[in-house]
């Protein structure tokens, strides 16, 4: 079956990801328009013909200093609706930092699941199609839609990213919870298949309720290694730095917090200060606003994510 045109917008404040997809696409952001009203509505439409397209619509659903991320979410969906009423042949919406990923389960009685609630909106408006990346909880995340999706795993960039260092010494990937033990295996095995060196596991004691963390055992070996602690988002850092500061007292020589998603609530000042980190690594699905620039220039590297987007749009366009 061939597709119709391909073509992709960027939503505003996801505009220089998505500009950054299309070059590694070798393609232009087609043409919108986003109107905002007195009231607090909006409106937003294409601004160029899409009857037949293959259309890929981005935005990041995180909270910033202008839209909550219900603002962007309701922003996103109305213009995926209107590209369907439009006529366009499908739409595949690319949400690379997915809100209420985490509140995927029932953790106490009468919880909402909002995951499936988020997934069962999409659907009504017809997308046909969900992209996202690293997710809180993979079959969570597919379980709840009905429509297809498409999940990018970060491993591959944080690998090549740490590998130069890896290299270097041993190495060991650290889970900051039990819940995260995939997801560090995942970066565990492209490490090694990497730098063809045998890289170790561990992970963190983790209990959460009321908002308190709690637990305190580091199981696995990190004595004398590089520690990398890898989740799939930073919040207020809090996570990580009591896993960071586990591996320094249980003797690694160095230890780096790596994750997909920086939201950085507060500017996460804890999590920048504390001597425990040599380091800390997201990519650009959200951009690090939070974050002091002096604070983000000696800290925090920034890796670019738009390659592995663009490889999944030319995936799904070029697939029946």
């Amino acid at each position: 079956m061939t597709r119709g045109p391909l073509t992709v917008f960027g939503l505003q404040g996801s505009r220089e990801l998505a500009e950054l997809v299309g070059n590694r696409l070798d393609i232009v952001l087609a043409p919108h328009e986003e109107r905002a009203f007195e009231d607090g509505e909006h409106k937003s439409r294409p601004l160029q013909a899409i009857r037949g397209h293959d259309v890929f619509v981005l935005h990041s659903l995180n909270g910033d200093d202008h839209e909550s991320g219900n603002d962007k979410l309701c922003r996103l969906l109305f213009f995926c609706g209107a590209l369907k009423d439009a006529g366009t042949e499908r739409v595949t919406a690319i949400t690379p930092y997915l809100c209420y990923a985490r509140k995927d389960r029932r953790t106490k009685p009468h919880d909402p699941i909002i995951t499936r609630y988020v997934a069962a909106m999409f659907e009504a408006v017809g997308v046909d199609r969900v992209i996202t990346l690293e997710v809180h909880n993979v079959a969570a995340f597919e379980n709840a839609f009905r429509c297809p999706t498409w999940h990018i795993e970060s491993a591959p960039l944080l690998a090549a990213h740490f590998a130069p260092l890896v290299r270097a010494g041993q190495a060991v990937v650290v889970s900051p919870d039990a819940g995260g033990a995939k997801r560090a295996e995942q970066l565990r095995q492209a490490l090694e298949a990497l730098t063809h060196k045998e890289i170790g596991s561990a992970y963190m004691e983790k209990f959460r309720s009321g908002g308190v963390v709690s637990g305190a055992l580091l199981a696995g070996d990190v004595r004398g290694k590089i520690a990398i602690i890898v989740d799939d988002l930073i919040s207020t850092g809090g996570t990580l730095v009591r896993a960071a500061q586990a591996c320094r007292a249980a003797g690694a020589t160095k230890v780096f917090a790596a994750a997909t998603h920086g939201l950085f609530v507060g500017g996460a000042p804890d999590l920048f200060a504390t001597p425990a980190l040599d380091g800390i690594v997201v990519t650009n699905t959200v951009p690090p606003f939070r974050v002091p620039a002096e604070v983000a220039a000696a800290r925090l590297t920034v890796l670019d994510i738009s390659g592995a987007i663009g490889r999944a749009i030319a995936a799904c366009h070029d697939s029946s």
